[in-house]
């Protein structure tokens, strides 16, 4: 319908990617320009012009594929963080790219030895617990490639210049509502140290989500990260905002996930304001964490991610919908690393289905989680009747699951450990 008035005249709207406490709408007049006589009449006759239309005008059509960016940059544009923070009166604390600037450090950080990622004391220097949302260029989305499981473009729907995807399901999801949100929740608790082993926790949340309202507020996750004591920080990618929709965005690329933790180390580094510091993030191993249809996005990073030697843990909680080859070669192949897999009855077909398939290639696998996650861990937990799949980051097994995942990875003897090339980088950290 704008499409219609006078470009003199349009307003837009004042761009919200995210839903985490979204502030009320604002509308912005673009810079006015000469209203002409001609210009007038012509918005006197727009609602005639609007109620001749063909009662079918909406209807979505195909999309026809304008043409596309060639570059990397063309295609994922450096976002504008100003539009990507919430506003000052928004529970998470407003942030910008100056206040992420590195001050030199006063002294030498100390030696970052490849050891057991065991419960750390609180750090001798005091700095307060920070959670915050940081605008990701490598995030799941926005995305403009194409969907793997038929070679279509992802965005395979149009209604004039708005673009979206058709789910599953049928129904169409809008990218400037679903798909447009690059932030990333990042969680550093207040007693870690970069200087001392750590490990990076990615969570991929489920369907139906958002950043603040359900990854923060409701599962409790940067909460988990901190009360496990473990020397971790956390790293949430927002998928499919509040919608039914497991895609995995930018993870679906060769390399994605890779970029993503490249990124990531950088961004780390500013927010932790350790000029040294990138290096250390980006040898630190990494534990992913899937629920429900965050499935998806791990399946396909642990297969064409890129940093497999890095993954030093993977667990699904509720989530193991599908893609069971990826998940079986990824055991298969890193056997010093663990992976557990929690699931109630909506998903135990392919859970049993996942462990005969691992069984016949002779791999061990428990089925209690009673004690320490060591190197080469498989382990399937089945939950009883009455815990929810809903409530089941913070209620599965036990209480606050991947808390207790944390520790126990801490309590294994042997420790969980670092591949060599990481070992090496973080050598190079400490010399400097």
């Amino acid at each position: 319908m704008l499409g219609s008035y006078p470009k003199s005249l349009r307003y837009r709207r004042a761009r919200a990617p995210g839903r985490l406490n979204l502030p009320a709408r604002r509308w912005l007049p673009i810079a006015p320009r000469r209203v002409t006589t001609a210009t007038t009449a012509l918005l006197l006759s727009l609602p005639l012009v609007q109620c001749s239309k063909a009662p079918n005008a909406g209807v979505l059509a195909a999309n026809a594929a304008p043409a596309q960016p060639t570059t990397f940059d063309e295609r994922f544009p450096t976002p504008q963080f100003r539009d990507r923070f919430p506003s000052p009166s928004e529970s998470f604390a407003l942030h910008s790219p100056e206040d992420f600037t590195p001050k030199p450090a006063e002294t030498k950080p100390a030696s970052y030895q490849v050891a057991s990622l065991e419960p750390q004391a609180p750090a001798s220097h005091t700095r307060e617990e920070l959670t915050t949302l940081v605008s990701m260029k490598s995030s799941a989305f926005p995305y403009y490639g194409t969907n793997p499981a038929s070679d279509a473009p992802f965005l395979n729907v149009t209604s004039g210049e708005r673009r979206g995807h058709r789910s599953l399901s049928g129904r169409v999801y809008w990218q400037d509502q679903t798909y447009n949100d690059s932030r990333v929740l990042v969680h550093v608790p207040e007693h870690f140290d970069v200087r001392k082993p750590g490990v990076i926790v990615v969570f991929f949340h489920g369907n139906g989500a958002t950043l603040e309202r359900d990854v923060r507020d409701r599962q409790l996750v940067p909460q988990q990260i901190s009360d496990s004591s473990v020397n971790a920080v956390l790293l949430a990618p927002q998928m499919a905002v509040d919608a039914a929709d497991s895609s995995a965005g930018k993870f679906w690329q060769p390399g994605g996930f890779k970029r993503f933790m490249d990124e990531a180390a950088g961004s780390l580094a500013r927010l932790t304001r350790d000029p040294n510091a990138a290096k250390a993030f980006a040898a630190m191993p990494i534990v992913i964490v899937g629920y429900s249809g965050g499935f998806l996005p791990t399946a396909w990073s642990l297969e064409v991610g890129g940093v497999t030697d890095r993954v030093r843990g993977v667990v699904l909680l509720d989530a193991v919908y599908g893609q069971l080859d990826k998940f079986a070669g990824w055991i298969e192949r890193n056997r010093s690393g663990f992976f557990v897999s929690s699931y109630t009855h909506y998903t135990a077909r392919h859970d049993r289905e996942l462990m005969a398939t691992l069984r016949e290639r002779g791999i061990a696998i428990s089925e209690d989680i009673d004690g320490p996650l060591k190197p080469g861990s498989v382990v399937f937990v089945e939950t009883p009747e009455g815990v929810t799949h809903r409530d089941y980051v913070t209620l599965a097994w036990t209480r606050n699951p991947i808390k207790d995942v944390l520790t126990k990875m801490a309590a294994a003897q042997p420790p969980i450990r670092i591949a060599a090339g990481a070992q090496d980088m973080s050598n190079r950290v400490s010399s400097r």
